[in-house]
Protein backbone atom coordinates (compact mmCIF):
# COMPACT_ATOMS: atom_id res chain seq x y z
CA UNK A 1 0.00 0.00 0.00
CA UNK A 2 2.96 2.26 0.23
CA UNK A 3 2.15 3.30 -3.65
CA UNK A 4 -0.96 5.44 -2.11
CA UNK A 5 -0.76 8.56 -0.30
CA UNK A 6 -1.69 8.39 3.84
CA UNK A 7 -5.28 9.57 2.86
CA UNK A 8 -6.13 6.94 0.43
CA UNK A 9 -5.10 4.24 2.71
CA UNK A 10 -7.11 1.54 3.29
CA UNK A 11 -8.57 1.68 6.54
CA UNK A 12 -9.43 -1.18 9.60
CA UNK A 13 -13.40 -0.41 9.40
CA UNK A 14 -13.06 -0.79 5.61
CA UNK A 15 -10.95 -4.35 5.90
CA UNK A 16 -13.80 -5.67 8.30
CA UNK A 17 -16.53 -4.52 5.67
CA UNK A 18 -14.45 -6.24 2.72
CA UNK A 19 -13.88 -9.51 4.99
CA UNK A 20 -17.83 -9.21 6.67
CA UNK A 21 -19.45 -9.07 2.74
CA UNK A 22 -16.87 -11.99 1.40
CA UNK A 23 -15.43 -9.40 -1.07
CA UNK A 24 -12.23 -11.76 -1.14
CA UNK A 25 -13.53 -14.52 -1.73
CA UNK A 26 -13.36 -15.98 -5.64
CA UNK A 27 -14.53 -19.06 -7.70
CA UNK A 28 -12.67 -22.19 -8.25
CA UNK A 29 -11.75 -20.96 -11.52
CA UNK A 30 -8.28 -18.77 -11.90
CA UNK A 31 -8.05 -17.43 -15.46
CA UNK A 32 -4.48 -16.38 -16.42
CA UNK A 33 -4.95 -12.48 -16.04
CA UNK A 34 -6.60 -13.41 -12.59
CA UNK A 35 -3.03 -14.68 -11.22
CA UNK A 36 -1.67 -11.57 -10.00
CA UNK A 37 -4.57 -10.85 -8.18
CA UNK A 38 -5.04 -13.85 -5.82
CA UNK A 39 -3.45 -14.37 -2.54
CA UNK A 40 -3.54 -17.89 -2.00
CA UNK A 41 -6.04 -21.13 -2.84
CA UNK A 42 -8.13 -22.30 0.23
CA UNK A 43 -8.08 -26.46 0.91
CA UNK A 44 -11.80 -26.13 -0.66
CA UNK A 45 -10.82 -25.12 -3.97
CA UNK A 46 -11.63 -21.67 -3.61
CA UNK A 47 -9.27 -18.59 -4.62
CA UNK A 48 -9.09 -16.28 -2.02
CA UNK A 49 -8.31 -12.38 -3.65
CA UNK A 50 -5.62 -10.03 -2.10
CA UNK A 51 -7.93 -7.27 -0.74
CA UNK A 52 -4.74 -4.65 -0.97
CA UNK A 53 -4.85 -4.56 -4.60
CA UNK A 54 -8.38 -4.90 -4.58
CA UNK A 55 -8.27 -1.29 -3.06
CA UNK A 56 -5.90 0.14 -5.07
CA UNK A 57 -7.26 -0.72 -8.08
CA UNK A 58 -10.70 0.57 -6.82
CA UNK A 59 -9.12 4.03 -5.55
CA UNK A 60 -7.69 4.42 -9.21
CA UNK A 61 -11.31 4.03 -11.19
CA UNK A 62 -12.39 6.69 -8.62
CA UNK A 63 -9.27 9.19 -9.68
CA UNK A 64 -10.41 8.03 -13.36
CA UNK A 65 -13.81 8.78 -12.69
CA UNK A 66 -13.25 12.34 -11.24
CA UNK A 67 -11.21 13.18 -14.18
CA UNK A 68 -13.87 13.33 -16.37
CA UNK A 69 -15.28 16.61 -16.47
CA UNK A 70 -18.79 15.89 -16.67
CA UNK A 71 -20.33 13.49 -14.70
CA UNK A 72 -22.85 12.10 -17.73
CA UNK A 73 -20.14 11.04 -19.67
CA UNK A 74 -19.74 8.19 -17.70
CA UNK A 75 -21.82 5.06 -18.09
CA UNK A 76 -22.53 2.33 -15.71
CA UNK A 77 -23.84 -0.96 -16.90
CA UNK A 78 -25.54 -4.45 -15.22
CA UNK A 79 -27.22 -6.29 -18.11
CA UNK A 80 -29.65 -8.57 -15.95
CA UNK A 81 -28.78 -12.36 -17.13
CA UNK A 82 -29.21 -15.54 -15.51
CA UNK A 83 -29.48 -15.55 -11.36
CA UNK A 84 -31.23 -12.77 -9.49
CA UNK A 85 -30.15 -8.93 -10.68
CA UNK A 86 -27.98 -8.23 -7.38
CA UNK A 87 -26.04 -5.29 -9.37
CA UNK A 88 -28.80 -3.80 -10.54
CA UNK A 89 -30.13 -1.54 -7.39
CA UNK A 90 -26.46 -0.92 -6.61
CA UNK A 91 -26.02 0.42 -10.51
CA UNK A 92 -29.07 2.55 -9.57
CA UNK A 93 -27.92 4.15 -6.79
CA UNK A 94 -24.15 4.56 -7.79
CA UNK A 95 -25.66 6.53 -10.49
CA UNK A 96 -27.84 8.94 -7.99
CA UNK A 97 -25.57 9.84 -6.21
CA UNK A 98 -22.52 10.42 -8.18
CA UNK A 99 -24.49 11.66 -11.32
CA UNK A 100 -23.33 9.31 -14.03
CA UNK A 101 -25.51 7.58 -16.13
CA UNK A 102 -26.79 4.17 -15.41
CA UNK A 103 -27.89 1.59 -17.87
CA UNK A 104 -29.78 -1.56 -15.74
CA UNK A 105 -31.39 -4.72 -16.68
CA UNK A 106 -31.57 -4.90 -20.74
CA UNK A 107 -28.84 -3.39 -22.53
CA UNK A 108 -30.14 -2.96 -26.45
CA UNK A 109 -27.39 -3.79 -29.08
CA UNK A 110 -25.91 -0.66 -31.04
CA UNK A 111 -26.57 2.03 -27.70
CA UNK A 112 -22.54 3.03 -28.50
CA UNK A 113 -22.48 2.16 -31.86
CA UNK A 114 -25.85 2.84 -34.01
CA UNK A 115 -26.65 6.42 -33.85
CA UNK A 116 -30.25 5.88 -35.69
CA UNK A 117 -31.42 4.31 -32.22
CA UNK A 118 -33.22 6.49 -29.93
CA UNK A 119 -30.96 5.64 -26.72
CA UNK A 120 -27.63 5.90 -29.01
CA UNK A 121 -25.57 7.64 -26.70
CA UNK A 122 -21.60 8.51 -26.54
CA UNK A 123 -20.15 7.93 -22.95
CA UNK A 124 -16.69 8.40 -22.80
CA UNK A 125 -15.97 6.21 -20.17
CA UNK A 126 -17.89 2.88 -19.25
CA UNK A 127 -17.80 0.79 -16.29
CA UNK A 128 -19.05 -3.11 -16.11
CA UNK A 129 -20.04 -5.16 -13.58
CA UNK A 130 -19.48 -8.41 -14.88
CA UNK A 131 -17.53 -8.96 -17.81
CA UNK A 132 -19.48 -12.21 -18.81
CA UNK A 133 -23.30 -10.57 -18.66
CA UNK A 134 -22.21 -7.29 -19.56
CA UNK A 135 -20.00 -8.76 -22.96
CA UNK A 136 -22.26 -6.87 -25.65
CA UNK A 137 -21.45 -3.28 -23.81
CA UNK A 138 -18.28 -4.25 -22.97
CA UNK A 139 -17.41 -5.55 -27.10
CA UNK A 140 -19.52 -2.26 -28.16
CA UNK A 141 -16.81 -0.20 -26.07
CA UNK A 142 -13.83 -1.78 -27.91
CA UNK A 143 -15.25 -0.66 -31.47
CA UNK A 144 -15.39 3.11 -30.06
CA UNK A 145 -12.12 2.93 -28.44
CA UNK A 146 -13.66 3.66 -25.06
CA UNK A 147 -11.74 2.93 -21.33
CA UNK A 148 -13.37 -0.22 -19.21
CA UNK A 149 -13.57 -0.12 -15.77
CA UNK A 150 -14.95 -3.57 -14.62
CA UNK A 151 -15.50 -5.49 -11.62
CA UNK A 152 -13.76 -8.63 -12.59
CA UNK A 153 -14.00 -12.18 -10.58
CA UNK A 154 -11.00 -14.70 -10.34
CA UNK A 155 -12.83 -16.74 -13.51
CA UNK A 156 -13.45 -13.12 -15.47
CA UNK A 157 -12.30 -12.74 -18.82
CA UNK A 158 -9.93 -9.34 -19.21
CA UNK A 159 -10.24 -8.97 -22.31
CA UNK A 160 -11.01 -5.42 -23.52
CA UNK A 161 -11.01 -4.25 -19.77
CA UNK A 162 -8.34 -0.89 -18.98
CA UNK A 163 -8.87 -1.18 -14.95
CA UNK A 164 -9.78 -4.33 -13.78
CA UNK A 165 -11.23 -4.49 -10.26
CA UNK A 166 -10.70 -7.45 -8.47
CA UNK A 167 -13.67 -8.78 -6.22
CA UNK A 168 -16.35 -11.01 -5.78
CA UNK A 169 -18.78 -9.67 -8.18
CA UNK A 170 -21.40 -12.74 -8.21
CA UNK A 171 -22.11 -11.81 -3.91
CA UNK A 172 -25.16 -9.86 -3.04
CA UNK A 173 -23.57 -8.15 -0.27
CA UNK A 174 -20.45 -7.96 -2.10
CA UNK A 175 -20.96 -6.21 -4.99
CA UNK A 176 -23.43 -3.89 -3.20
CA UNK A 177 -20.36 -2.73 -0.44
CA UNK A 178 -18.12 -2.45 -3.92
CA UNK A 179 -20.54 0.23 -5.26
CA UNK A 180 -20.99 1.72 -2.41
CA UNK A 181 -16.98 2.26 -1.82
CA UNK A 182 -16.72 3.67 -5.00
CA UNK A 183 -19.15 5.86 -4.76
CA UNK A 184 -18.13 7.21 -1.15
CA UNK A 185 -14.46 7.64 -2.59
CA UNK A 186 -15.55 9.72 -6.11
CA UNK A 187 -17.52 11.78 -3.36
CA UNK A 188 -14.62 12.35 -1.62
CA UNK A 189 -12.12 13.03 -4.32
CA UNK A 190 -15.10 15.60 -5.83
CA UNK A 191 -14.84 17.14 -2.15
CA UNK A 192 -18.33 16.73 -1.56
CA UNK A 193 -17.85 14.56 0.80
CA UNK A 194 -15.43 14.83 4.23
CA UNK A 195 -12.56 12.17 4.97
CA UNK A 196 -12.96 13.22 8.65
CA UNK A 197 -16.56 12.03 8.74
CA UNK A 198 -18.48 8.82 8.06
CA UNK A 199 -21.11 8.95 5.38
CA UNK A 200 -24.31 8.97 5.81
CA UNK A 201 -25.27 7.18 3.63
CA UNK A 202 -25.57 3.15 4.62
CA UNK A 203 -24.48 0.18 2.52
CA UNK A 204 -28.20 -1.06 3.04
CA UNK A 205 -29.21 1.44 0.47
CA UNK A 206 -27.06 -0.74 -2.16
CA UNK A 207 -28.31 -4.05 -1.50
CA UNK A 208 -30.62 -5.92 -3.79
CA UNK A 209 -33.63 -6.45 -1.36
CA UNK A 210 -35.08 -10.01 -1.70
CA UNK A 211 -38.93 -10.68 -2.13
CA UNK A 212 -39.47 -12.22 0.73
CA UNK A 213 -38.22 -9.36 2.62
CA UNK A 214 -40.35 -7.18 0.38
CA UNK A 215 -43.27 -8.89 2.02
CA UNK A 216 -42.39 -8.74 4.96
CA UNK A 217 -42.08 -5.20 5.32
CA UNK A 218 -45.17 -4.66 3.25
CA UNK A 219 -46.66 -7.38 6.28
CA UNK A 220 -45.31 -4.80 8.60
CA UNK A 221 -46.66 -1.18 7.18
CA UNK A 222 -50.23 -3.09 7.05
CA UNK A 223 -50.54 -3.89 10.24
CA UNK A 224 -49.02 -0.70 11.88
CA UNK A 225 -51.48 1.11 9.17
CA UNK A 226 -54.45 -1.06 10.84
CA UNK A 227 -53.06 -0.26 14.34
CA UNK A 228 -53.20 3.41 13.79
CA UNK A 229 -56.87 3.32 12.83
CA UNK A 230 -58.94 4.07 14.82
CA UNK A 231 -62.14 1.83 15.26
CA UNK A 232 -65.73 3.27 14.02
CA UNK A 233 -68.05 3.90 16.97
CA UNK A 234 -71.12 5.33 16.74
CA UNK A 235 -72.38 7.65 20.03
CA UNK A 236 -74.62 9.49 18.23
CA UNK A 237 -77.62 11.27 20.66
CA UNK A 238 -81.34 12.01 19.79
CA UNK A 239 -80.89 15.60 19.63
CA UNK A 240 -77.90 14.89 17.19
CA UNK A 241 -80.67 14.10 14.53
CA UNK A 242 -82.90 16.93 15.35
CA UNK A 243 -84.99 14.92 17.82
CA UNK A 244 -86.48 15.69 21.05
CA UNK A 245 -86.96 13.06 23.58
CA UNK A 246 -90.17 11.93 22.07
CA UNK A 247 -88.49 10.84 18.95
CA UNK A 248 -89.97 14.23 17.19
CA UNK A 249 -88.35 16.51 14.73
CA UNK A 250 -87.71 19.68 17.37
CA UNK A 251 -86.78 22.93 14.44
CA UNK A 252 -85.76 24.88 17.47
CA UNK A 253 -82.52 22.25 17.68
CA UNK A 254 -81.80 23.38 14.28
CA UNK A 255 -82.41 26.70 14.35
CA UNK A 256 -80.98 27.07 17.90
CA UNK A 257 -84.17 28.79 19.14
CA UNK A 258 -85.33 30.90 15.75
CA UNK A 259 -87.82 30.04 13.96
CA UNK A 260 -87.22 28.54 10.31
CA UNK A 261 -88.72 32.14 9.01
CA UNK A 262 -86.46 34.07 10.79
CA UNK A 263 -86.97 36.55 13.75
CA UNK A 264 -90.07 35.80 16.08
CA UNK A 265 -91.59 39.07 14.60
CA UNK A 266 -91.12 38.31 11.23
CA UNK A 267 -93.46 34.90 11.60
CA UNK A 268 -97.22 34.90 12.21
CA UNK A 269 -97.45 31.31 12.45
CA UNK A 270 -99.98 30.41 10.00
CA UNK A 271 -97.11 30.56 7.35
CA UNK A 272 -97.27 33.98 6.12
CA UNK A 273 -94.05 36.29 6.86
CA UNK A 274 -94.81 39.58 8.07
CA UNK A 275 -91.90 41.40 5.78
CA UNK A 276 -93.14 43.15 2.37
Amino acid sequence: MSQLPAALQLSAEDVKMLLACQVHLGTRNCTAGMKEYVYKRRDDGFHVIDIRKTWEKLVLAARVIVAVENAADVCVVAVQGTGTPYAQRAVLKFARHTGVQAIAGRFTPGTFTNYIQAKYTEPRLLIVTDTLKDHQPLTEASYCNMPVIAFVDTDSSLRGVDIAIPCNNKGKYSIALMYWLLSREVLRLRDSISRAQPWDVMVDMFVYPDQEELEKQEAAQEAQAAAVEPAFTSNVQPTDWNEDESGMWDPAVTTGGITPGGPADAWDGEGESNYE
